[in-house]
């Protein structure tokens, strides 16, 4: 009987555990094709966001802009079709004309990783950006600030052949030339002046980018020129209007009443103001009244100064001329232009470009025959004083000497010297004002 028993629970027992063991056996099933299911709706899913990652992502790729084409045509030769390029234009020009879309700017083209065009950026300057970016079927136009900080810096050189050259070895772009041409325009023919081992020093905010590209230069706060000895110094202030204006460290306006030179960069002098020259073309002598500047075709010619065009066209053997009338009795004359870029009645201020050089009218090489007027008498340009503007108001004698003293603690020393700033009063002449 009790082996009967035994028998019973052992195949009892057997059959629990073949139970258990199909149980077990139909649990995994369901366990297996529940992860099997989460697998693939995980891959489904994955792959649905690398698709979207990958339409999501931008890949810009940039050129520089063409001259002389037109927006649509730029688009259009950097792949966008023409129906899309007319529709971004239109877009782009509700917040930017298009006019000034500059030959020399990136423009960059940004398209998915599967190709999709997905913006389009325009670097309009240095601190803003249009961006245009797809929406569905349509474009969203805006112009972006490009974030970036301000630096001060002290930069110094030293000339060997030119201004330009010698900015651009101490690493700077050619802007910066040009800005101190302007600052020391009213002493100093950049053309001519220059000597082997002048000095320069220049005390310049400068913009630096968010990805640390340089973004421009800002103000130059303090500058000087040393010229065969002759030490220039401008710091940058207000006039009494608060205009920003230079000064000289004893508060000397540096503008005068005309420029040193109707070129920027001027060239060499090839015929100095004269009542009796030869001329190389008639074969005679007879008055030049002016001077004559031996500089490439399409060099600019700036006015002197402030004034009124009274005569912007074609005059006999002057060629393309532009007259300009200024204050206190004098006239300008700007002759042989290859270009006019001014008209008659426009009111220009001094540095405005008026044309470009040329060798119209009776010339036998490219060249601007500049001449100056005074009360209707011709005078030597060359041996003309150059009366300055106002001086620093003694009013605004502290503020000035705050900023002046400040600026020029920044400037750079170079090998053997130390920068000093000079202590003077509205009425004590500077030492080293270069006046």
């Amino acid at each position: 009987m009790a082996r009967f028993i035994t028998k019973r629970k052992l195949i009892c027992w057997c059959a629990l555990t073949a139970a258990g063991i199909a149980f077990d056996a139909a649990s995994y099933g369901v366990r297996r094709s529940a992860e099997l299911n989460r697998s693939a709706q995980n891959a489904a899913l994955l792959s649905q966001q690398r698709a979207r990652l990958m339409q999501q992502k931008i890949v810009f790729s940039a050129a520089m802009v063409p001259a002389q084409l037109p927006f649509t045509a730029i688009l259009h030769r950097l792949g966008v079709d023409s129906a899309t390029a007319a529709q971004i234009a239109a877009s782009a020009r509700t917040v930017f004309d298009l006019r000034h879309v500059r030959a020399g700017n990136e423009l960059a083209i940004g398209r998915s990783v599967m190709g999709t065009l997905r913006a389009i950026r325009y670097r309009i300057d240095t601190d803003r950006v249009l961006l245009i970016s797809s929406t569905g079927s349509d474009f969203h136009s805006e112009i972006k600030t490009i974030p970036s900080r301000t630096e001060v810096v002290g930069i110094d050189g030293q000339i060997q052949d030119s201004l330009f050259d010698a900015i651009t070895n101490a690493g700077e772009k050619p802007e910066l030339a040009l800005r101190l041409a302007d600052i020391f325009g009213w002493d100093l023919d950049f053309y001519t002046d220059p000597r082997t081992g002048d000095t320069f020093r220049v005390v310049v905010e400068k913009k630096i980018l968010a990805n640390g590209e340089f973004g421009g230069y800002g103000r130059v706060l303090a500058a000087e020129y040393n010229n065969d000895g002759h030490a220039y110094r401008a710091v940058l202030f207000h006039d009494p209007a608060g205009r920003p204006a230079y000064y000289t460290p004893d508060g000397k306006s540096m503008k005068k009443v005309f420029l040193h030179s109707p070129l920027k960069f001027a060239a060499r002098i090839t015929s100095h103001f004269s009542l009796s020259r030869y001329h190389p073309i008639l074969k005679i002598y007879r008055p030049h009244l002016g001077t004559d500047y031996a500089a490439p075709t399409g060099t600019p010619v700036q006015s002197v100064g402030d004034g009124r065009v009274i005569y912007a066209g074609r005059k006999g053997e002057d060629g393309n001329l532009v007259e300009i009338r200024h204050a206190n009795g004098y006239m300008t004359y700007y002759m042989h232009l290859s270009r006019i870029l001014v008209r008659t009645g426009q009111q220009v201020q001094q540095g405005q470009t008026v044309g470009l050089v040329g060798m119209t009218g009776l010339a036998t090489g490219p060249h601007l025959d500049f001449r100056i007027e005074r009360h209707n008498q011709f005078v030597n340009f060359e041996r003309l004083p150059l009366p300055p503007s106002q001086p620093v108001a003694k009013s605004d004698w502290a503020e000035f000497t705050a900023a002046r003293d400040s600026d020029l603690a920044q400037m750079p020393s170079l090998p053997g010297q130390q920068t000093t700033t000079a202590k003077l009063t509205p009425d004590t002449p500077a030492p080293l004002s270069g006046h």
